[in-house]
């Protein structure tokens, strides 16, 4: 393939040189906004900068169908066409195609983005910066530069820190406002904590029933299908100790029911489920061969913010079969940017029950309500 790169003032002239000297072939491989800056800094220059390429190929085409001879004696009726004349279209010519069109639309909604982000005054750029350090969605993010362009066009106050964070406060209040948020409803009896290994699902547990304890003062039981580590389960007995509660350690179905029976008289029971890789659908078919998962219990997902949100995604779809009312992030003090933890909430419409910023128990963990979320994402440089 043959690649070039172009700059332009504009990404319609950067096309036209594209066009010009590769063709109507070309293929956009990349673009971004390339900034300059001259006398001390003080004058700034925006260009696109394109880059393309088209594959050349000076051999002569091969006949789609080199097999296939007709001539006028061998023309026969529809009835008469024999079977090894029929053409085949195969299935993986298929899928690259469709994978070929998929990457070529999200090239276009790309610069399309750029394209509108390039039109925006230059003190809302680093706000626009700010948003995609916190790894906050593409589509989020333009829905707010949007927001912030009316208010430059219409607005004669100026288009400070604190004006654009409240813009893009009521931008993602909006989103998040029908989702449930907040911890524990003490509905249920059953509160089973899923989630995939080293994410602190048990220290997470241990921090939601002490409060359970020492703010309800409830009568509480553990229950743990972590039959893998030994050091998990020494952890939740430590815990348990601590509280005057007891633990029953269940390997199969027969255990779960009868640690339900001894658990009759408590008023919640706290299920601690095995730490394993639920990417892989195995794991998530061996939890439901043993937990009952019925209207008695309330099932929340854990989650850690310092994992990729592609993995995160992988998990919660493999947790699609089970009722998880909502999630609970953890290790939100281990990383610079959150904004994965509004994503998944938006896109998969799951509330959040809590978040966890520390190990201390049962100290840090925060249970969610809208303006403590919104304000934890503009914590530090948009403070």
């Amino acid at each position: 393939m043959k690649m070039k790169k172009y700059t332009a003032p504009s990404i319609a002239e950067a096309m036209k040189l594209v066009r010009s000297e590769l063709g109507d072939d070309a293929v956009i491989i990349n673009s971004k906004v390339v900034v300059t800056k001259k006398l001390f800094g003080l004058v700034r220059h925006k260009n696109f900068e394109v880059l393309a390429g088209v594959d050349r190929v000076d051999a002569k085409p091969t006949p789609r169908f080199p097999d296939l001879q007709i001539n006028a004696e061998s023309i026969m009726k529809p009835t008469e066409i024999p079977q090894q004349t029929k053409v085949h279209i195969d299935d993986s010519f298929t899928h690259e195609l469709k994978s070929e069109i998929s990457d070529l639309k999200l090239m276009l909604q790309s610069m399309q983005r750029d394209a509108r982000l390039s039109e925006l005054p230059e003190e809302i750029l680093p706000f626009i910066d700010f948003l995609k350090r916190q790894e906050l969605d593409d589509e989020l993010i333009t829905v707010i530069s949007d927001e912030l362009f009316v208010h430059h066009q219409n607005s004669e106050s100026p288009l400070n820190n604190q004006t654009m964070k409240k813009i893009a406060k009521g931008v993602m209040r909006k989103k998040l406002a029908e989702l449930p948020l907040g911890g524990l409803s003490y509905r249920k009896k059953y509160i089973n904590v899923l989630g995939p290994t080293g994410v602190g699902k048990t220290t997470t547990i241990a921090k939601m029933a002490a409060r359970c304890v020492l703010e309800k003062k409830k009568k509480i039981g553990f229950i743990t299908t972590d039959t893998y580590r030994i050091a998990a389960i020494e952890q939740l007995k430590t815990y348990a100790n601590l509280l005057q509660a007891p633990v029953e350690i269940v390997y199969n179905a027969s255990d779960y029911q009868q640690a339900i029976e001894k658990f009759a008289n408590l008023d919640l029971v706290f299920i601690d489920t095995a730490g394993r890789n639920y990417k892989e659908a195995k794991y998530v078919n061996d939890l439901k061969k043993i937990i009952d998962f019925n209207e008695e219990v309330e099932s929340f997902l854990v989650l850690s913010l310092t994992s990729k949100e592609s993995d995160m995604e992988a998990i919660i779809r493999q947790f699609d079969g089970f009722q998880i009312g909502k999630f609970i992030f953890t290790k939100v003090d281990e990383t610079n940017s959150i904004g994965t933890m509004y994503n998944l909430m938006i896109k998969y419409n799951k509330g959040l029950a809590y978040y966890t910023n520390g190990q201390e128990v049962p100290e840090d963990i925060e249970e969610a309500n809208l303006d403590s979320l919104l304000e934890l994402f503009f914590q530090g440089e948009f403070k």
